[in-house]
This record gives structure tokens, sequence and C-alpha cells, in this order.
């Protein structure tokens, strides 16, 4: 695993931040680490970089428990915070070099550097200071230095913060990309990057972990009924749904369209096909409907 977590804990005073969760990343997820805010995602990306010792259990990145081995750690890991911070007076490349020079790059530094400044999108604003940039362009910048000694765990927090909708998507297939060969645990309020960017994710609140799974099956699990959405040609008399063995409650939504419930959605969809047949009835549309990945959300953590 290159990124596992065991009872991993911290408190400050009598507050738990983060209380006994544990999760494991393996090479080549890009996983979606979310909660609301305070619910202990920052807290726990600094006690898996390093950054904030837990009050208990363990953190261990590429076979590296952080609290024995920092330094290896530290080595191995892309880190970018979510305030990102950065040396405001120095130009880009001066910044990137001076990164580099953290990591003991050496001959490598100079061809990686403009290596990170094309992959980024820097290329314009390479020649100016850092404090010059506009908020986007010093998020770049941030990822810029996590991935420039070209780290095998990425750790991002709010990557995407203070982009445009170009930027955005610019970045996700960065990261994406990325995601292929190394491991990423990322973390945002965007749930259209998360399903865009990601396969599974992890959601924590008050400190606890209330789901890690694949999106599918947690929008799956958490719907207590699917959903068909169908449109008819013609009006439709709703006592014929009577028919419909597998349909458990429906609704009229206008205009010919009806929401029709249903605890086995590719049943109904099957038997509506054959009742509409027999009665000669047109459909126009028919289509199954899922909760969002924002929906799920709201009801893990609404407590």
């Amino acid at each position: 695993m290159s990124i596992k977590v065991a009872s991993l804990t911290k408190i400050y005073d009598t507050q738990k931040a983060v209380d006994d969760i544990s999760f494991e990343l393996k090479k080549g997820e890009i996983v979606g680490f979310l909660g609301p805010n305070g619910a202990g995602k920052s807290t726990t990306m600094k006690m898996i970089t390093g950054y904030l010792p837990p009050t208990s259990g363990t953190a261990i990145v590429c076979g590296f428990d952080v609290q024995e081995k920092p330094m290896e750690v530290r080595s191995r890991v892309g880190y970018l915070p979510e305030a990102n911070p950065l040396y405001f007076e120095m130009y880009v490349r001066e910044y990137l070099e001076f990164t580099a020079g953290i990591h003991k790059m050496g001959k490598n530094t100079k061809p990686r550097i403009e290596e990170m400044i094309t992959m980024t999108g820097l290329s314009k604003e390479a020649h100016k200071k850092i404090g010059a940039l506009s908020k986007g362009y010093k998020q770049r910048v941030g990822l810029a230095q996590a991935m420039i000694h070209d780290p095998e765990v990425l750790i991002l927090d709010e990557p995407t913060s203070g982009l445009d909708p170009n930027q955005i998507i610019e970045i996700r297939d960065l990261i994406k990309s990325i995601g292929a060969s190394k491991t990423v645990l990322l973390s945002t309020h965007i749930m259209q990057e998360v399903q865009a960017m990601c396969s599974r994710v992890v959601i924590i609140n008050n400190g606890k972990i209330v789901a890690d799974d694949l999106i599918e099956n947690l929008q799956h699990a958490n719907t207590k009924q699917d959903l068909l959405i169908v449109a008819f040609e013609v009006v439709v008399n709703s006592d014929l749904f009577s028919e419909l063995k597998n349909l458990k409650n429906f609704e009229s939504i206008g205009n010919n369209k009806w929401n029709l419930y249903t605890d086995n959605a590719d049943a109904l969809r099957r038997e509506v096909m054959q009742w509409s047949l027999n009665h000669d009835i047109n459909i126009s549309s028919l289509q199954a409907q899922t909760e969002t990945l924002e929906d799920v959300f709201r009801t893990l953590t609404k407590k």
C-alpha cells in the first residue's frame, strides 16, 4: 500500500479532531477525501505528510512510518496544503529551484523546473514574482513545487482552489494523468471534480470515517429506491400502472412525464418497455436516475 492509516487520532485539549480512523490507498488510485469544514480532512493530511504528529495511531507511506522515518516519507510525498504557503518575493523559477534544492535534485534541477512550468501552464508567468501572480497561478506554482521531485504520493488539499473553469479542466487532466502511475489523495468541496477524477471516496465527518467506497457503490447504497423518469407521447391513464409488478410508487411531473419508483430499475425498465408495446403507447424517453455524489455527501454528513 502507498498509504496506510491505522487508528489515527488527533486530540486538541478536549476535542478529537480526528477520531480513530483507518484507510488504505494503493498505487494508481486517485481518492477523494471529503468532509464538511472542520471534519478533520486537513488535520489528517498533515499527519500523513508528517507536518503534524498524531496523538495515537500510525500513518505509513510507501512502507515508512511517518513518525519513525519522517525524512524518508517527505522525500516520497508531494504536498499542496490548503493555504498554499509561498515566498511572494521570489520569482517562479527561483522558487522552484529553491524547492528542488531542498530535495537535493542536483543536475536534474533545471530540466525538471522547465518540465513543471510547462506541465502546470506557468510558461507565460514564469518570469514574474510569485506575489504578482493571480490566485489561480499561485495555485499552479504550489502544484509545481509539490511535483518537482517526482514523488510517489501526492497529497493535494483543495488543488483547484482559485482556478477558472478552463484552468480547472487543465489541472484535472494533469492530476488524472499523474494518478495513473502515482497515488493521489485529494480534498475538495467541488463534487463535480471528485466525480471527474476519482473512482473512490473517503468521507469524514466529526473526525470519523463515515464512508469509504467506490462512488457508484455509495450512490446505489444510499438510494432508498431507484427512479425511472419516463416520458410518453400521449396522455396515459395511471390506472394502467397497476400492471407493473416492479413499480413501488409513481408521480406525474407534467408534460406526460412520470417518476416511477422501484427497487429494481433494470426489471422495471424491461417491464415498462413490454407494457408500452402491449398498450400501443409510444415512449419518447426513458432514463434511470440515482443519487448524485452531492446527495450522498449531504446524507452522510448532515448530522
